[in-house]
C-alpha cells in the first residue's frame, strides 16, 4: 500500500517532464493509467517500452482520439480520476474538447495539471522549444561553465525534471488536499520557467547582497572558488571538493598535506601563512595549487584519503560505476526489473514505502482490463473495439 494508494490519475500521453511527473505518483502507489493515441504521434526518440523507465508503475489505455467515442471513453475515465497531466501546447486539449472547463464541469474535484515549458499565456506561449531553451531564458544556463567559455549544456534534469515535473507533482498533490477539504478541484499551471526561476530564488537574494556573481567560473558554487570545485587526478579520473564551511575546509587542507611552503607568491617568495579560505584575490592561485596536488595521486588513492571524512569529496562516478559504488549498494538505490536497471523510487517512506511494481507497459497493453477496471462494462468495450476505437 503506497503513499498514494486509492488516487487515480490520467496521463495524457507526451515527453519529457510530464511522463516523469506521473511515473513519481505512481511510484508513490498511485494508480496512473496513461492514454496513448492508436497512432503513435512525434513524441521524440523511439524507446523500446521495457527501457522507457517514465512509463513504469504505469498502466497504457489506447484510444483514438480523433473520433467522437474517442473522446467520450476519455471523458468517462476523467470523470473517475482524482488527477489529470497533460502536457502539449496551449490549446491543443481544448481543441480535443478535453480543456479543463469541459472536465472540471464532468468532475467538479479533479486536479487538472498542465506541464509547459513556457507557461499558458505570455508572447512565447505557442513557440516551440525544449529544456535547453527554458533554461537559458530563465538565467540558469547563463551561470553553469568555465570562465571564458561558452556555458555548459547540462542534462535535461534542471529545467524538464528539476524546474517542471517536481513543481508539477508537488502542484497537483497540494491541489488535492486542497480539493479534499473544499471539494473543489483546479488548474495547476506548471511552467518550466517557472519552476527553474523559482529554483534560482536563493542565487537572486545573494546577487541583490553582492554576495554572488553568476558569472561562469567566478562565484563561490559555480567554479570560482578552490575549495567548490572539481580536479582532474592521476589516472585521468575526477574528485569533487565542496569544503565550503572553515571546518570542513581545514579538514581538507590538512589531508592533502597543502601548507604555505608550497605557495609562492608572484616575487617567488614564500607566504608566512595560507591565504584565508575566502580571499577572493588568493581563488585562481590557490585553484591552481589544488589542480597541482590532486594530480599526484590516482582518484582510487583520493578516495582512500578523503572519502567518508568532512573534507566534502566524492569522486566523480559515471552512470556506469554509481549503482556499483558501496554507498548506493547499502542503500539499494538501484533495482532491476525484468533485467533492466532502475533507481529507486525517492523519496523514502516509513510505513507506506514505494515500489516498483510493473515494468513499462507496451502502448495499449492495458486498454480492455483498465477501462473494466475503471468502470465500462464488458459491452461497452466490446462496442469500442468493434468501431475501433480501441485496438
Amino acid at each position: 500500500m503506497g503513499t498514494l494508494d486509492g488516487v487515480r490519475v490520467i496521463e495524457m500521453a507526451g515527453i519529457g517532464p510530464a511522463p516523469f511527473c506521473c511515473m513519481l505518483l505512481a511510484d508513490m502507489g498511485a494508480e496512473v493509467l496513461r492514454i496513448d493515441r492508436l497512432v503513435a504521434s512525434d513524441l521524440g526518440v523511439a524507446v523500446p517500452s521495457r527501457f522507457d523507465l517514465l512509463n513504469r508503475n504505469k498502466r497504457s489505455a489506447a484510444l483514438d482520439l480523433k473520433s467522437a467515442q474517442g473522446i467520450e471513453t476519455a471523458k468517462t475515465l476523467i470523470a473517475e480520476a482524482d488527477i489529470l497531466i497533460e502536457g502539449f501546447r496551449p490549446g491543443v486539449m481544448e481543441k480535443m474538447g478535453l480543456g479543463p472547463d469541459v472536465c472540471l464541469d464532468l468532475n467538479p474535484r479533479l486536479v487538472y495539471g498542465r506541464m509547459t515549458g513556457w507557461g499558458q499565456d505570455g508572447p512565447l506561449s505557442q513557440a516551440a522549444a525544449h529544456d535547453l531553451n527554458f533554461i537559458a531564458l530563465s538565467g540558469m544556463l547563463s551561470t553553469i561553465g568555465h570562465k571564458g567559455q561558452a556555458p555548459a549544456i547540462p542534462l535535461n534534469v534542471i529545467g524538464d525534471f528539476g524546474g517542471g515535473a517536481l513543481y508539477l507533482a508537488m502542484g497537483v498533490l497540494a491541489a488535492v488536499i486542497q480539493a479534499r477539504v473544499s471539494g473543489k478541484g483546479q488548474v495547476v499551471d506548471a511552467a518550466i520557467v517557472d519552476g527553474v526561476s523559482n529554483l534560482l530564488a536563493m542565487q537572486y537574494g545573494f546577487k541583490q547582497m553582492n554576495i554572488w556573481s553568476d558569472a561562469r567560473g567566478s562565484g563561490l558554487l559555480n567554479g570560482g572558488a578552490p575549495f567548490y570545485n572539481v580536479y582532474l587526478t592521476k589516472d585521468g579520473g575526477y574528485v569533487s571538493i565542496a569544503s565550503v564551511e572553515e571546518k570542513f575546509y581545514a579538514e581538507l587542507i590538512e589531508r592533502i598535506g597543502l601548507n604555505a611552503d608550497d605557495l609562492p607568491n608572484e616575487e617567488g617568495r614564500y607566504a608566512a601563512e595560507l591565504p584565508e579560505q575566502n580571499d577572493q584575490a588568493s581563488w585562481a592561485h590557490m585553484q591552481e595549487r589544488f589542480a597541482e596536488i590532486f594530480k599526484t595521486r590516482t582518484r582510487a588513492e583520493w578516495c582512500e584519503i578523503l572519502e567518508g571524512t568532512d573534507a566534502c569529496f566524492a569522486p566523480v562516478l559515471d552512470m556506469d560505476e554509481a549503482p556499483m559504488h558501496p554507498h548506493f549498494v547499502a542503500r539499494k538505490m538501484f533495482a532491476d526489473v525484468d533485467g533492466v536497471l532502475n533507481p529507486q523510487p525517492a523519496p523514502r517512506f516509513s510505513r507506506t514505502p514505494s515500489e516498483l511494481k510493473r515494468p513499462p507497459p507496451k502502448v495499449g497493453a492495458d486498454t480492455a482490463q483498465a477501462l473494466s477496471d475503471w468502470g465500462m462494462s464488458a459491452a461497452q468495450i466490446a462496442e469500442l473495439k468493434e468501431a475501433k476505437v480501441i485496438a
